[in-house]
């Protein structure tokens, strides 16, 4: 049975360099860093050099890092943290359909204990409708959350627009989960208040993370129990998995554009191959990224879509792998307000690491899935 892997999006697998980097650390700098004596200090002194390093990767270098488990980590202390700090200014929030569960889970348990949650409009072009957001923002508004690229359809927002539209509310802070975007497209990461992403998105370990924050930005901790490489995040820092953050983020950065049109070539390929179905719907704009393809099969539900492919030895997702199952893609029903169609879609993910072979063989398992089911 073949192996096709089109999930990217879930998860990449790890560089070798990543992980040897890693042991090499571990081996290396084993001391805790919050010790005083020579092995804790030299192992605080490596994992300070590899933050600088990291500053200088993602030209952040007036901005503040905290390291964490991921992604999910991250966006939950950014949202608790900071709305938990301006409490006094406001409870009210404005975030989006297209967001990660990472995201929505939290913001909804804030709203569950009084917190005026607010949903903005997605256009048909699957971006955040600024109209919409200049005329729901509010004196007390205090979170504006909106991630950089959708992990379901690959949409780019307009963050920098969206920055723009709340210079004039001072206690609201923009969030954006650059999760789908640092490794795969040029972001400027010095527009949004606060970023966060996972290591294991680009090429790196899981359980590694990191939330990138302006330094006027003041939360509470979600950790507490004594400083360690920042205030707002207490235990041993992970020396070893924190530096191989930067690893694979110099690995990644470093064949950017050449990663980036290689998966542009199979995007098209793709997008040429579906045009021939009269029942596929493709729900990815044509300027999302083009790591992210999103398609709807009429008439066949994405659940049964993925079992089909899965049968054949090709993995693709329905929705992200932390959403409910069985439910519909927010996504595509806020783009197309359509249930069915909704229901209806899966995620194809590309890499560089994904063969012209593996696309050919996936296209030929497709059509026979197609006529069997027709």
């Amino acid at each position: 049975m073949s192996n096709i892997y089109l999930d990217y999006t879930a998860d990449t697998p790890v560089n070798p360099e990543v992980l040897d980097y890693f042991c090499f650390v571990e081996k290396e700098y084993g001391g805790n860093p919050n010790s005083h004596h020579q092995n804790g200090l030299k192992a605080k002194e490596y994992l300070e050099q590899s933050q600088n390093n990291l500053r200088q990767l993602l030209n952040i270098e007036d901005r503040d890092i905290i390291y964490t488990s991921g992604a999910s980590e991250s966006n939950n202390l950014a949202i608790k943290g900071y709305v938990q700090r301006k409490r006094h200014f406001g409870k009210h929030i404005l975030t989006n359909p297209l967001e990660h569960p990472s995201v929505s889970a939290p913001l909804t348990f804030l709203k569950d204990t009084g917190y005026d949650v607010e949903m903005l409009k997605v256009n048909k072009d699957g971006k955040i409708d600024i109209n919409d957001l200049k005329n729901k923002l509010r004196d007390d508004t205090i979170l504006v959350t909106v991630m950089a690229v959708d992990s379901e359809l690959g949409v780019i927002q307009p963050i920098e627009e969206i920055q723009e539209t709340l210079k004039d509310y001072p206690n609201c802070a923009l969030l954006t989960d650059a999760t789908q975007a640092i490794g795969k497209i040029d972001i400027n990461l010095n527009i949004a208040d606060m970023y966060s992403c996972s290591a294991h998105k680009f090429y790196g370990l899981k359980g590694s993370g990191l939330l990138i924050k302006g330094k006027d930005i003041v939360m509470e901790p979600l950790i507490h129990g004594g400083t360690s490489t920042s205030i707002y995040r207490s235990g041993t820092p992970a020396v070893s998995l924190n530096c191989s953050i930067e690893k694979a983020l110099e690995l990644s950065l470093q064949d950017l554009d050449r990663n980036y049109a290689y998966v542009r070539s199979l995007n098209e390929t793709l997008r040429q191959f579906f045009s021939q179905y009269k029942n596929v719907e493709i729900n990815s704009p044509v300027d999302s990224i083009p790591h992210i393809l999103n398609i709807s099969v009429k008439g066949l539900n994405g659940n049964k879509m993925q079992e089909l492919l899965n049968d054949k030895g090709v993995c693709v997702s329905v929705k992200t792998a932390c959403s409910v199952e069985g439910m519909p893609s927010r996504a595509v029903m806020s783009m197309y307000n359509d249930r069915k169609r909704a229901l209806e879609s899966f995620r194809i993910s590309l890499s560089h690491l994904t063969s012209k072979e593996e696309i050919n063989e996936f296209e030929n398992i497709f059509d026979q899935v197609i006529n069997n089911v027709s």
